[in-house]
């Protein structure tokens, strides 16, 4: 028996497809990374009745932390939020293991607020959103400097 196959552009993917896609590539990484699975991190700022107005998602893995977002309302920033959700989410990935992080900023973004907190940029992309630039940079992770930053 012969199988067909053929490959196709999903115009409304799914879920369950992303997902599934995602999945495989992870049970490949866990074949070449000693079983290594990401550990998903998130910190929040709330207000008093639990109503979420920001937060960082990132993911420690294979020594690393991987900062894939971070968000604040417009009248939050500046005050010291994004720091402390920075911090947070940096000390939960050193006690995970990490001794380096990861993130891309666009130009119209944060690329300033990561300088200031150590991050230094190995990459530039140009034109990318046109007209603008997408930023890769990296900081290694030092548990006494998040500690003090967030009080301890």
């Amino acid at each position: 028996m012969t199988t067909s196959l053929c490959t196709v552009l999903e115009d409304k993917p799914s879920g369950s497809d992303i997902n599934a896609i995602v999945q495989g590539l992870l049970a490949f990484n866990q074949t070449r990374t000693n079983g290594a699975t990401p550990e998903y991190l998130v910190a929040t700022v709330r207000d008093s009745e639990g109503k979420m107005l920001g937060g960082v998602v990132g993911a420690a893995y294979v020594s690393w932390l991987q900062v894939s977002a971070l968000w604040l309302q417009e009248e939050l920033r500046g005050q010291g939020y994004g720091s402390a959700l920075m911090a947070l989410i940096e000390e939960a990935a050193i006690q995970r293991g990490c001794t380096k992080a990861f993130l891309e900023t666009f130009d119209f973004q944060a690329l300033p607020f990561y300088e200031k907190r150590g991050y230094a940029v190995f990459s530039r992309l140009p034109d990318f959103p046109p007209g603008g630039a997408r930023y890769a940079l990296t900081k290694a992770l030092q548990a006494g400097v998040t500690r003090k930053l967030l009080g301890g």
